[in-house]
């Protein structure tokens, strides 16, 4: 059952709560998700030395601190808590709320992203504060960082897009815990392609053309590389036809991940019924 806008209301202020009490660990957790803020600080040298043609200095800085806002808006940790509440029983007090258990994940996540906004701020501030050419340009690249407003709007929303498609591919991996104790193992195998295909750690932009293309079909680079370039880019970099191809990839990804986690719910639910659960 799909949740009601007031019960979608208590549902986020109850984990927003929950989130809140354990703040100082949500700080932490938002220090370790700043990769790419150490990442910008090494791809602003290489593009002060102009190892890469076309992207400078100001464009690695701009890059990876959109990079950083997209991944503090895309965070998944669903496969861990799936797991345990499969391990230590906890699923089956859920499945008696009318509310289906993927609303209550989606919306935790929610919560601890409310949690975590002012300290994405802070870093994001700090960024801009060691590297203002990021924000107003240098000799080499005079300009203030002045996106099209347009184009922020749907790269928030495509953050978020970026997020359902991360959450429904660990979500899927995660539904393995009807049959596996140690589920969440699995995420190492899905984290190494997105650490590499995503754009987290090399913009795609820099690498041959051959190589993006066949990166392009994965679904990797629309979790940060595809929304941090509507911030970050100019518009010629990323056309109205990439722009249209980058929603359509999403949305089959998307598709195709909800239904294959939707079959293994139903097909792993009678399995851990049979358990006795």
């Amino acid at each position: 059952m799909t949740p009601t806008p007031r019960t979608t209301r208590a549902y986020f202020a109850a984990f927003y709560a929950l989130m809140t009490t354990y703040r100082a660990e949500i700080f932490l957790w938002a220090l370790a998700t700043s990769l790419p803020l150490i990442m910008m600080g090494i791809w602003v040298q290489a593009g002060e030395s102009g190892a890469f043609s076309g992207f400078t200095s100001v464009d690695a800085a701009r890059y990876f601190i959109a990079v950083f806002v997209v991944r503090q808006l895309s965070i998944c940790w669903v496969i861990y808590e799936f797991e345990w509440d499969v391990v230590s029983g906890r699923l089956s007090s859920m499945l008696l709320h009318p509310v289906h258990p993927v609303w209550r994940y989606i919306l935790m996540h929610a919560g601890e992203q409310g949690t975590r906004l002012p300290f994405s701020i802070l870093f994001i501030g700090l960024s801009l504060f060691i590297f203002p050419e990021a924000l107003w340009g240098n000799a080499g690249q005079p300009g203030a960082w002045l996106p099209q407003w347009w184009r922020v709007l749907l790269a928030l929303a495509c953050a978020y897009c970026a997020f359902l498609l991360r959450f429904f591919i660990q979500y899927t991996l995660a539904t393995m815990a009807f049959w596996i104790e140690r589920v969440s193992s699995l995420e190492g195998l899905n984290y190494l392609p997105y650490l590499f295909l995503s754009g987290l750690i090399v913009p795609i932009q820099t690498l041959p053309a051959g190589l993006q293309e066949a990166m392009l079909w994965t679904p990797y680079p629309y979790m940060l590389w595809f929304p941090a370039m509507l911030i970050a880019a100019p518009p010629e970099a990323l056309p109205p036809a990439m722009i249209v191809r980058g929603l359509v990839t999403i949305a089959c990804w998307l598709g195709v991940f909800i239904v294959i986690s939707r079959v293994l719910w139903q097909r792993g639910l009678k399995h851990y019924s049979a358990m006795g659960a």
